[in-house]
């Protein structure tokens, strides 16, 4: 009988046969087999049509602590929720599949969860963090709008956006089922993540959760699934949306 995970990490995919040539399913394997708590990676899949669920069910062969999620196309927002929902953890870290932020910062995550802060989230921003080979303008971009969420949803927080964020079970639970604008009935059927970050955390700032913001590495995968300009627009309307949802009292914000 298997233990119960102190780590889930939940990896979501849609389409990922390049970033499967570059072994990155392997180095995070590599990375939890080294470690000395018990663990499962949850690789929530986003209804790929390029081969990529039959590639990921090979993979979870190699271990019995590895569970494929297969689930119809509705966007990355939907696949990251169901596979963190599904996870069993008592701490449950979503990462991009192209790793580009390697698995092996979540030490730097480790070190505040006895600290009583119930969410950990990985920063590009911050001083100590490090970016390589972004496009200048995709930076600037993403610090406009980060002014923006700083205005309009979360304070004090640099960086939503970045794709490695750390919860406890108990957070997990109280945040995910709650989201509106993101929620259940959320499908986006390209490749838009949005501002499914900024719900996140927005409910956590609500609600009163600890949160803490921690510098990380990252390095810039290239990718046309990202339509910088298209994407801020709707992100500022998916804000917008938050906002009215709260002002209309559509966020269930007890803790129960």
């Amino acid at each position: 009988m298997l233990k119960t995970p102190r780590l889930s990490v939940i990896i979501p995919s849609y389409n990922e046969k390049r970033n499967l040539r570059r072994h990155v399913l392997d180095e995070v394997l590599a990375y939890l087999n080294q470690q000395s708590y018990a663990w499962e990676i949850v690789l929530s899949d986003d209804g790929s049509t390029d081969g990529t669920l039959a590639d990921l069910n090979r993979f979870a062969q190699k271990d019995r602590r590895i569970r494929v999620v297969a689930n119809a196309h509705m966007g990355k927002a939907q696949t990251v929720r169901q596979g963190m929902l599904l996870a069993k953890g008592e701490w449950r870290l979503f990462t991009d599949f192209d790793q580009s932020t390697p698995i092996e910062e979540i030490k730097k995550l480790w070190q505040y969860t006895p600290r009583g802060y119930e969410v950990i989230i990985g920063s590009r921003e911050m001083i100590g963090s490090r970016r390589d080979e972004e496009p200048w303008y995709r930076h600037l971009m993403g610090r406009g709008f980060n002014l923006l969420v700083q205005t309009l949803a979360v304070p004090g927080i640099l960086d939503t956006q970045c794709g490695f964020k750390l919860f406890s079970a108990s957070a997990t639970e109280i945040l995910f089922q709650r989201l509106q604008v993101y929620g259940l009935q959320a499908k986006y059927k390209d490749a838009f993540t949005g501002a499914f970050d900024v719900e996140l955390l927005f409910l956590a700032y609500k609600l009163g959760l600890k949160v803490k913001e921690v510098p990380i590495e990252w390095q810039h995968h290239q990718t046309n699934r990202v339509s910088p300009l298209k994407d801020s627009l709707r992100m500022f309307r998916d804000i917008l949306r938050m906002r009215l949802a709260f002002m209309k009292g559509k966020y269930d914000l007890s803790k129960g």
